[in-house]
């Protein structure tokens, strides 16, 4: 290691204060998050003095200073671009070196907390943003909300028209239990209690006792946030995970959705919402692979499935008691002025018949109010559907029927405002979520049903597995008969490769039952190139079979088919996979529109970019023609769960945005732009297809790739943290990148500060092309490139050279990290030449401030990570165990990472 100047003497504490104030002032950070980054900052720093070792504060201190300089120095354009090896860069580099093994966990947890402290800040500040939008004279004037899409609808198609799209609008969120959030459940609660008391404080007037009582239970909980242990002790199990999840549900989207469609509703009608029928359709459903994804995950069994629609409906029937309770008190009109109708009255006497006890409770605190106390009955119902009682519902469309009769009841009698009020509210929670909350989806690989199969048509004793594989359609038999058809009955086959592999799961069902099979929506995923490719051909022979009719038959022709991101990526490369997909959906789309198939395109993808993640507005609309016709269904992954659906105002933002992209994606102008640019460009499309697979597979085929991508990341580590029940790969080894599952080659990249996954290919994709004149026509007219260059641009924003470069160091193989760094360089080259300005994210800075605000950070943490990580290899290299202290540190370091880039797998 080169020694720093040996005249350099440490800043004073004024100095060190003057460069890190400079530093963020010159973010453009909003003087309000300053603040809060401030306070928390300084709530934090109190807590290390408190509670760290002696001298922790003062150490955290020296290398936050150290890498905020160094990232200065890189970043000057007195410099250039980026300048490698700069004297306060190596200044860093010898302090995260110097702390002892202990002083080094301390520090690594102390920068992870931070970074839990600045996403809050960041987070607050959104919702502040959002909040004072809505608060403005004439409420948001957002352009990409569902009330300007229906707008624009309106001009382009006409009111009819448009009326009917908005009827048939469908968004449909899929949580998976895919291991990609790094924070501990425990940490999430912490963080959650924090945003809370950071609105409490934003209320409060300034010095006065309710300031003073926030700030003291803001300093409690940083103090709980660094006493709670980053790292999980054990991996969670799948119940654990389907709890998780119900967390979401409990705190944001049970209450939320609803919001949603008010507000829609509210900016498309004004006055009259809330006091007739709604035109919103309640378009929100919500699947769930937590519990019943079972491909790869031998711990996702049967029973579980039984118990994640157990814990679910539980959680549903709760929340709906729970509203009818608090809507039905609100319900005291006299029976004078607002007349029941004979249905409400019938209602009533039917239960007090069946419920004569409950009945007699309920009327003495409702004297003469019968709409009250018709829907507290239904409040008891609800609560005996879910203890198993007497008098339960059996099914929601008989709770659905009983609200409408009570809002019908109330517009009658001249109630409207309730009626189309809060009754409606109710009537939209149980069209979105039914008894079952998510609508769970069983997933399981093809090859495991073709075993199964060959097992039982051989005869005789039937393995473990096998008999596990035909429970399965028990289960959702089970599932279906307590909580209703909408509960279960999706069924993904991974790695479909022949219309067999999707008829093959008809053929178990009657195994497991004979004629009483569940009702099967059987869809197939299309993972890699060539499944992509093939994908036309399965989908013709496959809805020729009889199951397939008469199920199309039973539900007005439709038919899913769900298209994988990471694998694709993974098999060929970032560009071709995206050029590949649009290919595919443009063909199946085509051959379903001239089939007359309403067709229904599920979307697996990841939170990053290597797996089809960003912004999912602007994807949305870079669809092929009729590929979404007002229906979209994707996956949502760990940490990006939290981050969309965790605060009310966020969740309520994003659905309202990708709902109007779905709606405006249709549209004809969208369509046409679409068309028309994938075929003007349609030639330098083959050819950023050609050169991008040629350039990837050099790289990943090239021989001992897979031990040195092993050997360069922390892969092997990221297996050994426990963030999902889900095994990181799908054999013992990792030879070839085919054993790898695509999370942690994503993960790998991202946590070596090269992204790889993300961008690889892009910049010899585009040199191939050549004419920069004809890709910035492109990139301004082409949303599938403009969304890629965008997407990949905030990729390249987050890697770091300097850090890169010692990560592939690692290796003994110059000529493949010269490789990743020639294509880095070339990729930055043309996205910063297509996109504008001196540099990434130029267009885009807002997210370019977020990202630069944390690099100095986010560097320390990979400095101590990289620390342990030489440490780690060179044991392995001598044949001496693993340093468990190392490895701690090195996990502890993988944590703030994720947390400081936002991004996992």
């Amino acid at each position: 290691m080169v020694t720093t100047d040996p005249t350099y003497t440490e800043p004073t504490h004024t100095e060190a204060i003057r460069v890190i104030g400079r530093f963020e002032a010159g973010r453009g950070i909003p003087d309000e998050m300053r603040a809060d980054v401030r306070m928390l900052g300084a709530l934090l720093g109190q807590v290390l003095r408190e509670c760290g070792s002696p001298g922790l504060f003062e150490d955290v201190e020296r290398l936050r200073l150290a890498t905020i300089q160094a990232y200065e120095e890189a970043t000057s354009p007195a410099t250039g671009a980026e300048t490698l090896g700069t004297e306060a860069f190596e200044r860093a580099t010898e302090i995260a070196e110097s702390f002892t093994i202990e002083r080094a966990d301390e520090v690594a947890r102390a920068f992870t907390c931070y970074f839990h402290l600045v996403n809050l800040a960041e987070e607050h500040q959104r919702v502040r943003v959002l909040r004072e939008r809505a608060g403005r004279p004439g409420g948001d004037d957002a352009t990409d909300t569902v009330a300007a899409a229906y707008a624009q609808l309106r001009r382009e198609v006409g009111d009819d028209e448009a009326k009917r799209r908005l009827g048939d609008l469908r968004f449909h969120p899929v949580f998976t239990a895919h291991p990609t959030e790094a924070r501990r459940r425990a940490v999430s609660g912490s963080i959650r209690r924090l945003s809370e008391l950071l609105g409490e404080h934003d209320a409060a007037s300034v010095g006065g006792a309710e300031e003073h009582r926030a700030n003291r239970r803001m300093l409690e909980e940083v103090d709980t946030l660094w006493r709670t242990a980053p790292l999980r002790a054990q991996k969670p199990s799948p119940t654990d995970e389907v709890r998780t999840v119900m967390s979401v549900f409990d705190e944001t989207l049970f209450t939320t959705v609803p919001h949603v469609y008010r507000r829609i509703d509210d900016a498309l009608r004004g006055e009259d919402s809330g006091a007739s029928a709604p035109v919103v359709p309640a378009f929100v459903r919500v699947g769930s692979w937590v519990g019943g994804d079972r491909d790869g995950n031998p711990f996702v069994t049967a029973s579980v499935t039984r118990e994640a629609a157990q814990i679910a409906s539980d959680h549903v029937l709760r929340g709906l008691e729970r509203a009818l309770d608090r809507i039905g008190r609100t319900l005291t009109l006299d029976a004078v002025d607002t007349p029941p109708s004979d249905e409400v009255t019938a209602l009533w006497e039917a239960f007090t018949t069946s419920q004569r006890d409950t009945a007699d409770e309920i009327a003495a605190r409702s004297p003469e109010e019968p709409h009250r106390r018709v829907v507290l009955s239904f409040a008891h119902r609800v609560a005996a559907k879910r203890l198993g009682t007497a008098g339960g519902y059996a099914v929601p469309e008989e709770l659905l029927a009983d609200l409408r009769a009570v809002q019908q009841s109330l517009a009658a009698s001249g109630a409207k405002r309730h009626a189309f009020g809060g009754i409606q509210h109710l009537i939209w929670q149980v069209e979105t979520y039914g008894f079952h909350l998510t609508e769970l989806e069983v997933r399981q690989h093809s090859q495991v049903h073709r075993e199964a199969l060959a097992e039982l048509e051989a005869g005789g004793e039937l393995s473990e597995k096998t008999h596990e594989v035909l429970e399965v359609f028990r289960a959702v038999a089970d599932i279906q008969r307590t909580y209703g058809l909408r509960a279960a009955g999706r069924y993904v086959v991974s790695f479909t490769q022949s219309a067999e592999d999707l008829a093959n799961v008809h053929r178990l069902a009657r195994h497991a039952l004979g004629d009483d099979v569940p009702v099967l929506d059987v869809v197939p995923l299309f993972e890699t190139f060539a499944d992509l490719q093939a994908a036309p051909g399965i989908l013709a022979e496959v809805v020729e079979f009889p199951e397939f009719r008469a199920r199309m038959a039973a539900t007005d022709n439709r038919l899913e088919v769900m298209l994988g991101y990471s694998d694709s990526s993974k098999d060929v490369g970032p560009v071709a996979a995206n050029l590949a997909l649009y290919a595919a959906q443009e063909k199946i789309a085509q051959w379903a529109q001239d089939a007359g198939i309403a067709l229904t395109l599920f979307h697996g993808r990841g939170g990053a970019l290597g797996r089809g993640g960003g912004p999912a507005n602007s994807a949305i609309l870079a669809q092929p023609p009729h590929s979404v016709d007002g229906r979209f269904k994707l996956t949502e992954q760990g940490e990006t769960i939290f981050a969309r659906y965790g605060e009310p105002a966020i969740a309520m933002r994003h659905i309202d945005q990708v709902a109007a992209a779905t709606l405006l994606a249709s549209s004809p102008s969208v369509e046409e732009r679409t068309s028309g640019a994938a075929a003007r460009f349609a030639d330098a499309a083959k050819t950023m297809d050609a050169a991008s697979r040629e350039r990837f597979f050099s790289l990943v085929k090239a021989e001992g790739f897979a031990p040195w991508f092993a050997t360069v990341t922390p892969m092997e580590e990221i297996g050994l943290l426990a963030l999902g029940s889900r095994p990181a790969r799908r054999g013992l080894s990792v030879e070839s990148l085919e054993d790898l599952r695509a999370i942690p080659w994503v993960f790998a990249w991202t946590q070596a500060r090269i992204n790889l996954a993300g961008w690889f290919g892009l910049g010899t994709a585009l040199e191939a092309v050549g004419d920069e004149a004809l890709l910035i026509e492109a990139y301004r007219e082409w949303p599938l490139l403009h969304t890629m260059i965008d997407n990949v641009a905030m990729s390249l924003a987050k890697t770091d050279e300097r850090i890169a470069r010692q990560y592939l160091a690692l290796g003994d193989r110059d000529d493949l990290a010269h490789l990743v760094l020639d294509e880095l360089a070339l990729t930055k080259e043309w996205v910063v030449r297509l996109t504008g300005g001196p540099g990434l994210l130029e267009n885009k800075p807002i997210l370019q401030r977020a990202v630069a605000l944390r690099s100095p950070y986010v560097d320390a943490l990979s400095l101590l990570q990289l620390r342990a990580l030489r440490e780690l290899r060179s044991a392995a290299s001598e044949g001496s165990g693993a340093d468990e202290e190392q490895r701690r540190l090195l996990l502890l370091s993988v944590s703030g990472v994720a947390a400081g880039l936002q991004n996992t797998g």
